[in-house]
């Protein structure tokens, strides 16, 4: 049974509902307003990373394991999200895991659409393993389009010859721009976070006018998906986004990928946000800290 903040929260945002038709720039300004309003505890570690293979924030909740970090692709429709706007998430889940976390500011659309947000997420892994963290002391990790584009990033480094993180976790991933799943539809009403119209705005800023829908490393869906690494995926009955997680799962699986689908009852999308006020979000932090300190053992 959902706790009384969940039914809370659901009432605050089916009374305010995020409208489409609003440019990306107002809303990153609105959000970063927010942001900056939700202070991090005073004994998180932060230090602004800014170079030309990586740009965001480093973070440490207190007492993790210098030696693990995840790296983070935050979320937003390829258009929105910040290191500002996820460092209340990133933190959580650096204490959870024990494990340093860095939050990658990779380009935005519409301003940079594909292929820059894929281009920046591998040059910052390139930059974690130049500095001296091998690949079984990294995971990766998304929330929504961040989630896409965690898996999108390790394709092309497979690709490319490069030895992957040892884990990844996608937290309500957008996995699918082409919108095929049959929760597209039928979850809109249940979905208080997402809309057709923001899906399809979110699509047509990222892909601009020469990229297809069903690019692997736009909608991975659609990709050979062997070699990746251990990943757990993340996300609501209720979000339309649900069939890409269940699809992926099972095309991850049948290309002998070790994943672990944990799908939430009535959860909305990336409900892992609002882990200060819910439980539920709370909760799913803490099984994400599970899963990757069972993974360190593994590779210990």
């Amino acid at each position: 049974m959902p706790s009384p903040a969940f039914d809370v929260i659901v009432q605050f945002l089916k009374a305010n509902p995020t409208p489409s038709g609003i440019s990306p720039v107002q809303q990153r300004r609105t959000a970063k307003k927010m942001a900056s309003q939700a202070p991090l505890p005073k004994d998180v570690y932060t230090e602004r990373i800014r170079n030309k293979a990586a740009r965001g924030l480093l973070m440490a909740a207190p007492g993790v394991d210098d030696q693990q970090i995840i790296l983070y692709l935050h979320g937003g429709g390829y258009a929105l999200g910040s290191s500002l706007t996820h460092r209340e998430l990133g933190w959580r889940l650096s204490a959870a895991t024990g494990a340093r976390l860095f939050l990658l500011d990779y380009r935005r659309a519409p301003e940079h659409p594909y292929p820059a947000a894929v281009e920046d997420a591998a040059a910052a892994y390139k930059w974690l393993l130049e500095n001296g963290f091998p690949p079984s002391t990294i995971s990766v990790a998304g929330d929504s389009a961040g989630g896409g584009l965690a898996v999108a990033m390790m394709l092309l480094l497979r690709d490319e010859g490069v030895v992957l993180p040892k884990t990844a976790v996608l937290l309500s991933p957008w996995l699918d721009l082409t919108h095929s799943g049959g929760t597209f539809v039928s979850n809109e009403s249940s979905d208080l976070i997402l809309s057709v119209a923001r899906l399809h705005e979110f699509t047509h800023w990222y892909l601009g006018k020469k990229t297809a829908a069903d690019d692997p490393l736009v909608s991975p869906i659609f990709a050979d998906l062997h070699g990746l690494p251990p990943m757990l995926i993340q996300v609501g009955d209720a979000e339309m986004l649900l069939d890409d997680s269940i699809t992926f799962a099972k095309k991850a699986e049948a290309a002998g990928v070790d994943v672990t689908l944990d799908v939430w009852e009535d959860m909305f999308h990336v409900w892992h946000a609002l882990a200060a006020i819910l439980p539920e979000g709370q909760e799913a932090v803490e099984k994400v800290g599970l899963f990757i300190k069972n993974t360190e053992k593994q590779n210990a």
